[in-house]
């Protein structure tokens, strides 16, 4: 026991990411811009004129932790699903 907390071998403390909602507006505009960029790529290697935008969502968002040695470091992660028209 230290400080009157039980310690007990083979535990691992769980570290919780709580400020989604701070992160969220930034990196949803990032993964538009950054899905927008692609989309004109995809025109140009195509030799076809990206169109108006037909649809767009949020997918979803994913939170894990950067890698095995540092738990508590955590990568936040979005999706979006971006449809344009190709002429």
């Amino acid at each position: 026991m230290v400080d009157g907390v039980l310690l007990s071998g083979g535990c691992q403390p769980n570290y919780i990411y709580d400020q989604l909602n701070e992160v969220k507006p930034s990196m949803i505009q990032e993964a538009t811009k950054n899905a927008r960029l692609a989309a004109e790529q995809f025109a140009r290697d195509s030799q076809t004129s990206l169109g108006k935008l037909r649809s767009a969502s949020q997918g979803w968002f994913q939170v894990e932790d950067r890698d095995a040695a540092t738990p508590e470091r955590k990568l936040v992660r979005v999706v979006v699903d971006v449809d344009y028209e190709l002429h």
